[in-house]
């Protein structure tokens, strides 16, 4: 005789006893079937739970006990497309004038988009894309955007790789597709000839030769490695591929200024040439920038061809992006999260960053964030004001850090001063210390008219503040102050393998005095 709950071999039985198994010690099985309760309860049910039972509370509950402010924070983010992007409905509508030809099968005009960084231009871009992809799929006409980001993919070859293995990936997916279906009819039409009335086959045979057809035009798109092929085959590769049925296709190249200026204006050549030689399909280009003058540096007949359309994007003011803010916190935060300032403050702080509407969602978001790690469910002015100090600090970690070698040697002579309580620190003074670094770490020492120059990029980027002076009959000289913290930007440079191998900086200092 065995017990219920045991087996016959004597065992207790697996699921009567896992039902009784809390896994992580939070009180909560993990096995299905295991408690009358529905299994599905939210994280304020559970740690009411095991307030109400006394259980030990771990890393995380005390984190997840605070009330949340977020609803949904990726609406934040620049990756997110809103539905509706205030205050850039004329531009929206330049587009959707200038697209709507691909709906009726022909090509668009070329579009270049111009403006600052944050002022909406790819968010109403892709807005534009996905309601052109949305109704050429309603009306049934084959239209699609390629979106590249030239940033990233940023040299011709990278460009016609992706553009390649996108269309080529589709190719393929519509021949198996095909495939499917006539080998379908061909296995039919093999017992019942009639199920070849209303098709374009008379015969079996005639199927198989289609399926023989397409069955070698899937196997001859080959994808395009990353590297190692020369560039024209891999043009030849997207042409063949893109080329394969008919559809009107726009390419969208954002930070295109960045592949013209790291490639050159080849791709955007051959790009633009292509539609003389497409046979079924035809080609579109989107160009987005942030420089108004990069066109300047093209050759006149690309040129020519990419700006048929141009559509420029003003900086947002203060209200546009008070606007913006609301709309998207309306969707971010739960109801009455945010005190009534901090929507004008990001806004405030975003329009003297030339109207950047990304800088002011990235306020907001940091600024919840912030609220968050204070456990308090309520978004306040100062925690605005400690995201403008954070995000400040991190677009300067991200500019010291991604320095030429030179420069930060310019900088680390500059710090070295600083540190030792060095006020008006002129030129003379940051280029003896600068050579003595370039020797401890064997550079090469440059003139010191180019250390000025360097100092003066510097001034540029915001990290220091070079003023020139006159000094009477000595001439006029550049007097210089750091204009960023000085500890974090010191370990940025300390993080840089050969500055970091510095570390009696004491001669450095002393090398001021050199002649």
């Amino acid at each position: 005789m065995t017990d219920g709950n045991e087996s016959s071999d004597g065992t207790a039985d697996l699921e009567s006893r896992d039902a009784e198994v809390d896994v992580d010690g939070s009180g909560i099985s993990l096995i299905p079937g295991a408690d009358d309760e529905p299994t599905d309860r939210t994280v304020d049910e559970v740690l009411e739970e095991e307030a109400d039972d006394g259980a030990s509370r771990g890393l995380f509950d005390d984190l997840l006990s605070g009330q949340p402010i977020f609803e949904n924070k990726e609406v934040l983010r620049p990756s997110y497309t809103p539905r509706k992007l205030p205050h850039r409905e004329e531009q929206i509508n330049n587009m959707a004038t200038i697209l709507v030809t691909a709906l009726r099968g022909d090509t668009p005009s070329n579009i270049l988009i111009y403006g600052k960084t944050g002022t909406g231009k790819t968010a109403s871009a892709k807005f534009v894309s996905d309601e052109l992809e949305t109704t050429s799929e309603k009306y049934e006409v084959p239209c699609e955007v390629e979106y590249i980001n030239c940033e990233v993919t940023d040299t011709q070859y990278r460009v016609l790789a992706q553009l390649a293995n996108k269309f080529i990936e589709e190719n393929r997916e519509q021949i198996e597709a095909d495939l499917d279906r006539l080998r379908s009819l061909r296995d039919r039409a093999r017992t019942d000839a009639s199920a070849l009335a209303d098709t374009d086959y008379d015969s079996v045979s005639a199927v198989e030769d289609r399926i023989a057809t397409l069955e070698a035009d899937r196997d001859s798109f080959e994808a395009v490695p990353m590297t190692g092929w020369p560039t024209d085959r891999v043009y030849n590769s997207f042409f063949d591929a893109v080329d394969y049925r008919e559809r009107v296709v726009v390419i969208m190249l954002d930070e295109i200024d960045k592949l013209v200026e790291k490639s050159g204006d080849d791709t955007l050549y051959n790009l633009s040439r292509m539609n003389s030689e497409l046979e079924r399909s035809r080609v579109s280009i989107m160009g987005i920038s942030n420089d108004l003058k990069f066109t300047d540096f093209l050759d006149p007949r690309v040129k020519s061809s990419l700006g048929e359309e141009e559509i420029v994007f003003p900086p947002y003011d203060a209200n546009q992006l008070r606007d913006i803010l609301d709309h998207r916190a309306d969707v971010a935060f739960k109801e009455g999260a945010l005190s009534d300032d901090v929507i004008p403050l990001c806004a405030a702080f975003a329009a003297q960053e030339h109207g950047d509407a990304r800088r002011a969602l990235d306020l907001l978001r940091t600024a919840g964030e912030l609220a968050e790690r204070d456990q308090t469910d309520h978004v306040e002015e100062d925690h605005v004001r400690q995201a403008q100090e954070k995000i400040e600090l991190d677009r300067v970690v991200e500019v010291v850090r991604t320095l030429p070698q030179q420069s930060k040697l310019v900088l680390f002579a500059i710090i070295l001063l600083e540190k030792e309580g060095v006020h008006n620190i002129n030129t003379g003074e940051v280029y003896n210390i600068y050579k003595r670094l370039c020797e401890e770490i064997d550079a090469d020492v440059l003139t010191q008219r180019r250390v000025t120059d360097l100092t003066s990029e510097l001034d540029m980027l915001g990290i220091v503040n070079a003023v020139v002076v006159s000094k009477g009959r000595y001439g006029r000289t550049k007097e210089i102050s750091l204009s960023v913290p000085i500890e974090e930007t010191e370990a940025v440079l300390h993080s840089d393998s050969r500055l970091g191998d510095i570390e009696d900086v004491q001669p450095f200092v002393q090398a001021r005095f050199d002649n």
